[in-house]
């Protein structure tokens, strides 16, 4: 059930991440999710969005990566993220990053887990009670 995640590099200058996000809004792809990372020269967009292969299509002369992430469902509240956290550290499962994003739709809240092992991830969660999301539902 896991994710494609974009991962696109953007060079750290003035009107570059406009681009980007511009050539997917003219597109109409959907950002879903979004998390940046910078450094000085560059930073890492990383997207959830609509339509991942309208996406690859449009960022075709961009640097940039697919990767298949975990997304889980929590409550809107305070814990939540504690709780999958928990679960995850008693099952020994690293998380080498994660960002949260939330719906209009079902008030819904998420979190985006990228780690060493989708399936087991999945499994856990699922054994714990926590939807583990597919791309459907995003």
């Amino acid at each position: 059930m896991a994710i494609k995640q974009l991962s696109v590099f953007v060079e750290n200058k003035s009107g570059k991440l406009l681009e980007t996000v511009k050539a997917l809004a003219d597109a109409k792809i959907d950002i879903r999710a979004m998390s940046i990372a910078d450094t000085k020269d560059f930073g890492i967009l990383r997207l959830i969005v609509s339509d991942i292969d309208g996406a690859k299509n449009v960022l075709e002369d961009s640097i940039y990566t697919v990767t298949d992430v975990v997304a889980a469902e929590m409550k809107d509240e305070s814990g939540a993220l504690y709780h999958i956290m928990s679960v995850l550290g008693n099952a020994d499962i690293n998380i080498d990053y994660m960002y949260a994003f939330t719906s209009t739709v079902n008030s819904g809240a998420y979190v985006v887990l990228r780690v060493d092992d989708n399936n087991a991830t999945e499994k856990v969660l699922e054994e714990n009670g926590i939807k583990v999301l597919a791309s459907a539902d995003i």
